[in-house]
């Protein structure tokens, strides 16, 4: 079995499970290649499409046009040569958006490919006109073919015209030609039930969570505590990568109002013009040195709190579990499933008031046990994950 797989990166979250797809289809005895996006990864099994004029120029045409996917034209042509002189078995497509393809070329291969196409979908762009997430705005023309986009002027952005419903017509179009060679994962049910609501409604829809890695997330012994003078303090923990609003940050600010002096607030994430919008009573903490110093500060914690607004999934819950800390969270995308009775609640999105009732229960009863949390993130364990993808694929080629 040979598997091709695409990605718009081969760093990051979905660059870095595109990669160990590939370790694991190593590991099996199965043939791989890897196409990606920006980064290096030193592989003589990998393409890398990034080429930082063509990149550029393909942004600042998408900005203009409002039409991102339809530039790269030569990097494009290299990748479908690549694919024909691969002739896998299974072309496994991430997160095609970006600027380093044109997608009418790559799907005008596609139809005509003997291979099975798996489409894991990372965030809902697929199914909208342009969004990558609409929650957050309360958007649903989606539904409906898109138009009047709310998000026109955000990534991806474009300078002057909202062609949301044309590009969606487009994805449609690409898409459904594909016909039943099509097989779409996703790391959440949540996700799993809009694509039923979507032109996608009738493939097949497989969920695999994503997953993390249990050696490094795990119950990690530290001076954390000592070093920020918190020996007596019920640490309350957060952590993003691109803080504000979607991600809770206002929350953590009132938040910091509400309880009283037996907490302390840690935000992990930040930067310099995040800081501008804390209070002093929060700590800040703008990168760790590694996984390891992460995990660190999630076993520090006596609660993880995540007042995020839009998530497909939330690994973050699931590291905090590993680390055997219960967490609390808005019922928001997939959020919620990361968790369950034995290891944490579900609030409202928004309801502040429960939110800092629940926090406050919580950390005065402990109900939660570090075994518990660390059993429910068991559930998570990357290594599984990824072979499922294995199984998917052996059905595929059956």
């Amino acid at each position: 079995m040979k598997v091709f797989l695409i990605n718009s990166s081969c760093n990051g979250s979905t660059g870095k499970i595109a990669r160990s797809i590939c370790s694991v289809l190593k590991e099996s005895s199965n043939e791989y290649f890897f196409a990606h996006g920006i980064g290096h990864y030193d592989d003589p099994k990998s393409l890398s499409l990034s080429n930082w004029f063509e990149s550029h120029l393909h942004d600042q045409l998408s900005k203009l046009t409002g039409m991102q996917g339809y530039f790269s034209i030569f990097r494009t042509i290299e990748l479908v040569h690549k694919l024909k002189a691969e002739d896998p078995d299974i072309i496994h497509l991430h997160n095609l958006h970006g600027n380093y393809l044109c997608l009418p070329i790559l799907f005008r291969y596609l139809k005509n490919s003997r291979a099975k196409i798996v489409l894991t979908m990372h965030d809902c762009w697929w199914f909208t006109g342009k969004c990558a997430h609409f929650t957050f705005v309360k958007c649903e023309r989606w539904k409906t073919g898109c138009g009047n986009c709310p998000q026109w002027s955000v990534y991806p952005k474009s300078y002057f015209f909202d062609q949301s419903k044309r590009c969606l017509n487009d994805k449609k179009k690409w898409l459904t030609s594909i016909g039943d060679r099509l097989t779409i994962v996703t790391p959440s049910q949540w996700l799993a039930n809009l694509v039923k609501q979507s032109f996608l409604k009738d493939y097949p829809v497989k969920v695999i969570n994503n997953g993390i890695d249990l050696e490094v997330f795990k119950p990690t012994v530290s001076g954390f505590r000592a070093k920020y003078h918190l020996e007596n303090k019920l640490v309350l923990l957060g952590v993003a990568f691109a803080w504000g609003e979607r991600k809770g940050l206002d929350v953590f600010v009132e938040l910091a109002k509400r309880l009283d002096d037996r907490f302390k607030i840690v935000l992990v994430g930040t930067n310099d013009k995040v800081d501008k919008q804390l209070p002093e009573n929060i700590i800040s903490i703008h990168k760790t040195n590694n996984q390891t110093e992460l995990a660190e500060i999630y076993t520090a914690a006596d609660l993880f709190v995540n007042p995020t607004r839009e998530e497909v999934l939330g690994l973050v819950n699931i590291e905090a579990l590993a680390c055997g800390t219960p967490v609390i969270t808005f019922k928001t995308g997939g959020s919620p499933e990361c968790i369950d009775e034995t290891c944490g609640r579900v609030v409202e999105c928004d309801d502040l008031t429960a939110l800092r009732n629940e926090i406050v229960r919580i950390c005065e009863t402990h109900p939660y046990s570090d075994t518990a949390c660390q059993t429910r993130a068991k559930k998570f364990d990357a290594q599984s994950k990824f072979r499922e993808y294995l199984n998917i694929y052996s059905k595929l080629i059956k």
